[in-house]
């Protein structure tokens, strides 16, 4: 069944202003926004939780598949609840980050989530990022944008989030940070399901010189200017 409106793929590496820049998007063409990879964080969280070993696939998959997800859009962003549990502010922790990174890895895993993020995204109106939105979830999405910067440039980045929200184990160094930046690139770019990698006919934008409203106008403008099988609202400002 063909789609009433259109969907928005953004891909792209750990720290290069992916969810920024995709929850900005959406709110400005009325489209709802997935962050995917809250998805993988929440399977991460629950299996810290109970204590699941991150190399047991098997028992991951299990995880995945009985979780209860929901997203509640606010004016401020998205909430992810686990059934009846706001996790939005768990998820968020390095401990948990480094989790989802090894989680995500885990075929079962993705195929479970992969059939959740289809059935969110149905109908279209959608702005879906993460890292194999445009290859894997959504090949066939209106629109395919893969962000890019240099590590240092993404390192920087993180930085400045870590200690904006003056995370509990203390300052991180400039150097730890970019050492977690390399190695999620490499576990990123290497795994054997679904690696991250751009799709053959996604829009590549370099975001290292650029700041987010100059990327999501650069979105913005290719959303606008494609001639998509399903339509598009206008932008949500000049309803």
């Amino acid at each position: 069944m063909a789609r009433s409106r259109m969907v928005i793929a953004i891909d792209g590496p750990s720290g290069v202003g992916k969810s920024t820049v995709a929850r900005a998007v959406a709110a400005r063409l009325g489209f709802n926004y997935v962050e995917s990879g809250a998805m993988y964080r929440a399977v991460a969280l629950r299996a810290l939780e109970t204590g699941t070993p991150l190399d047991a696939a098997s028992r991951l998959g299990d995880l995945a598949a009985r979780l209860k997800f929901r997203f509640e859009m606010r004016p401020a962003g998205n909430r992810l609840w686990l059934g009846g549990r706001d996790v939005t502010d768990a998820i968020r922790t390095p401990e948990v980050t480094r989790a989802a990174s090894i989680v995500s890895t885990h075929a079962v895993v993705r195929k479970h989530l992969v059939e959740r993020q289809r059935a969110l995204a149905c109908e279209g109106g959608v702005v879906m990022e993460g890292r194999d939105i445009g290859t894997v979830v959504f090949p066939d999405a209106d629109l395919k944008v893969f962000l890019d910067a240099s590590a240092e440039a993404r390192g920087e980045r993180r930085l400045r989030d870590r200690e904006s929200a003056a995370q509990p184990e203390g300052k991180p160094s400039a150097e730890a940070v970019l050492k977690e930046i390399t190695d999620r690139d490499q576990r990123d770019q290497t795994r054997e399901v679904s690696p991250l990698v751009p799709a053959s006919d996604a829009i590549r934008i370099d975001t290292t010189r650029l700041s987010i409203e100059q990327v999501v106008e650069q979105v913005l403008d290719l959303a606008r200017n494609r001639q998509p099988r399903a339509g598009m609202v206008k932008p949500a400002e000049t309803r």
